[in-house]
């Protein structure tokens, strides 16, 4: 029954992102991932490791500016304290869906407290999110910070 209903999802996201390409609206799905990535960023924010662990997929992986990290890892700093993600300003957000697959990129004004030091950076942030059992699952975040800005 289960995979009955994720060929439905994804059949029903390829119409959406065929009426999409028509119309020049976003899809529902593509909506969704937006949704999705916005409250990412408000549990970051607010530290809800046990939400941000349920969307994480358990292959995902972290890229900052000084290395990548695991799903254990990025909870963990998290959690810690280690980055304290304070605010983003989310300034401009493309998706693209390929198949099961949907990248986002999001322009962001970050405001974090990494070593006890408030920093703000410009980010292009690409994440890559996977339909898994009917379910959005995040499996890379990887932060690209945009010069002379």
């Amino acid at each position: 029954m289960k995979k009955w209903i994720f060929i439905f999802f994804m059949f029903a996201s390829m119409q959406s992102l065929n009426a999409q390409n028509n119309t020049g609206s976003l899809s529902v799905s593509e909506q969704q991932i937006i949704q999705i990535s916005k409250t990412k960023w408000q549990w970051m924010a607010d530290k809800k490791v046990d939400s941000l662990d349920q969307l994480f997929h358990e292959n995902a992986m972290f890229i900052h500016m000084g290395g990548s990290m695991t799903k254990k890892q990025e909870l963990d700093v998290i959690k810690s304290g280690g980055i304290h993600y304070k605010q983003t300003d989310i300034q401009e957000v493309s998706v693209k869906m390929i198949a099961n697959t949907v990248i986002l990129y999001n322009k962001i004004r970050l405001v974090a407290v990494v070593g006890g030091d408030e920093v703000v950076n410009p980010f292009v942030v690409t994440e890559v999110y996977v339909a898994e059992n009917g379910k959005w699952k995040l499996g890379s975040l990887a932060f690209t910070r945009l010069l002379g800005q």
